[in-house]
């Protein structure tokens, strides 16, 4: 029996979220408000309830022109740092709705597959899960698209397997507060349904 990985949880929290702040935003997305605690918080208490090793990817200490905060480069610092993970699961930290379940079934399919996308219906969504066989292609990252060629090259070879889960949370980001308002309904009402009929992205 093939023994279930033990991936880390790569935490993305370092992009400078212009798009709240423009549409009002009186905070960073990540530290604004949702219910008792922050945007950031309520993905860590789902992060930390997994069990699984994490590691929150800040800030870098470099000059905004630098242009190392964005998607691609933080997943290279983060495996950078945690380089001897069994694999890493990619979660951007304004997704404040994605459950413990999902991120535990995800690592779990880390054992039989190197890359793993979750999707919901027909919205792909987050943690993007890859094992350690990725590592180097991670580690090359840069800019701000993030892993998809990573994933892109795993489809086009067949490795790359499509793990349906039931959690509209895992594709519902917070990037304006008009998101913000539909996460704290969604929060308070348990209505994830109807949100992943909308279609946000």
């Amino acid at each position: 029996m093939l023994q279930p990985l033990r991936p880390t949880v790569l935490v993305l929290a370092a992009g400078q979220g212009r798009r709240f702040a423009r549409s009002g935003g009186t905070t960073h997305k990540l530290d604004a408000m949702l219910g008792d605690v922050t945007v950031l918080e309520q993905v860590l208490h789902s992060v930390v309830a997994s069990g699984l090793a994490y590691y929150v990817v800040r800030p870098a200490a470099a000059p905004p022109a630098a242009h190392i905060d964005g998607m691609g480069h933080s997943i290279a610092r983060g495996v950078a740092a945690t380089a001897d993970a069994d694999g890493w699961l990619i979660l951007p930290g304004d997704l404040p709705l994605v459950r413990t379940q999902s991120l535990m079934a995800v690592a779990l399919s880390l054992a039989t597959h190197p890359v793993v996308v979750p999707q919901c219906g027909q919205q792909q969504g987050h943690p993007v899960g890859f094992d350690r066989t990725c590592r180097e292609a991670l580690l090359q990252l840069k800019g701000d698209t993030g892993a998809s060629a990573v994933v892109r090259s795993h489809r086009q070879a067949g490795t790359a397997h499509t793990l349906q889960l039931d959690d509209p949370g895992i594709a519902i980001d917070i990037d304006t507060c008009d998101d913000l308002a539909r996460a704290q309904a969604l929060l308070t009402s348990g209505n994830f349904g109807q949100e992943a009929s909308l279609g946000k992205r």
